[in-house]
């Protein structure tokens, strides 16, 4: 039976966080930063000044703002799916496809490689990996529930991968000039090594329409190797569960979630075009908004202390980890 009770709890939390997204929407309107990373900043700095209000026991705005940063998160990727056209694909050649996927590939490796090195904990290693591997902050939000990662890793790994993107927007273009690329090879580079979808596509077109057309297709292709890395993640953390199980009934479960069967079935909508541009248009923008909301959320949830102990050592992994993914990438594409 639907308890109305237990959702009226959440109300004070929810608008909390969807007044930390409104006031991030309109600072990035004079600021070059993702809406994303300013709504995490955002959170965490209203989440800190008022430690107590959100973080203190019986806290009247915790389960709303935990219900935003987990239950809404997951529903705004479940609709990201709509922007996906799996027939982007067949604009892809094989080679292109091998280079995003060994891009990928890499860039996680790579990123646990590194964490290791600097002694930086799995969990946010794995984040950075893929985040910069994949697709940014929806990456992110989408794996870090199977690999159990804390709300402070998800906020610093999204911030990190966020700044690397900005960064990018400006490096990418200038070393495919500076590299001698085509301007396919350049729309290629940049699809491949930029974070979020934003970031690749106004890279692209700073180059040439070619270009932008270009990054965008290699870009969306990245953003579909999202499904079948979630399905790896899985099948990983089972096989991790029954080998620290001593009995059979102690092992937990995980299976495929559900926001990633409506991921794709909104995928196959798109790819299909059964709706109407308009309804996609529409689906988009509320997955958009969503999302906003829940990093809100993470943002509040974040405690300061805890960040300052893990963000110098994050941020050289993410510097050096974008570098080699750059380098990775032009020479994938110069033999190529």
């Amino acid at each position: 039976m639907f308890n109305i009770s237990k959702y009226k709890t959440y109300i004070k939390g929810l608008l909390a966080s969807i007044a930390v997204a409104i006031l991030a929407s309109v600072f990035t309107h004079f600021i070059s930063f993702s809406t994303a990373t300013v709504a995490i900043i955002l959170g965490m700095i209203v989440g800190n000044y008022f430690y107590k209000t959100f973080h203190g026991e019986g806290s009247a705005f915790k389960s709303g703002v935990k219900f935003a940063e987990k239950d809404l998160l997951m529903f705004a990727i479940a609709l990201m799916g709509i922007n996906l056209n799996f027939t982007m694909l067949a604009n892809l050649g094989i080679q292109t496809i091998l280079i995003i996927i060994s891009g990928m590939v890499f860039t996680i490796f790579m990123g646990v490689f590194l964490g290791k090195l600097f002694k930086l904990n799995l969990q946010l290693s794995l984040m950075i990996g893929i985040g910069n591997g994949v697709c940014g902050s929806s990456a992110i939000a989408a794996t870090s529930g199977i690999a159990k990662v804390k709300s402070n890793d998800i906020g610093v790994s999204i911030a990190l991968v966020n700044l690397m993107g900005t960064v990018g927007i400006f490096l990418a273009p200038f070393l495919a000039h500076l590299l001698g690329f085509t301007d396919i090879q350049a729309g290629i580079f940049t699809g491949n090594t930029l974070q979020a979808v934003g970031q690749a596509v106004a890279a692209g077109f700073s180059i040439s329409d070619e270009a932008g057309h270009y990054a965008t297709v290699v870009k969306m292709g990245r953003v579909l190797l999202l499904v079948p890395l979630v399905l790896i993640l899985i099948y990983i953390a089972k096989r991790e569960s029954k080998k620290n199980s001593e009995n059979v009934s102690e092992k937990t479960k995980i299976g495929v979630p559900f926001f990633i069967l409506w991921f794709v079935f909104f995928s196959v909508i798109a790819s299909l075009e059964l709706l109407p541009k308009e309804i996609e248009t529409l689906i988009a923008s509320v997955s958009h908004y969503i999302t906003l909301i829940a990093m809100s959320a993470i943002g509040l949830m974040i405690h300061f202390g805890t960040i300052i102990k893990t963000a110098g050592t994050a941020f050289k992994v993410s510097s050096i980890l974008f570098a080699l993914q750059l380098m990775f990438s032009a020479v994938l594409i110069s033999i190529l």
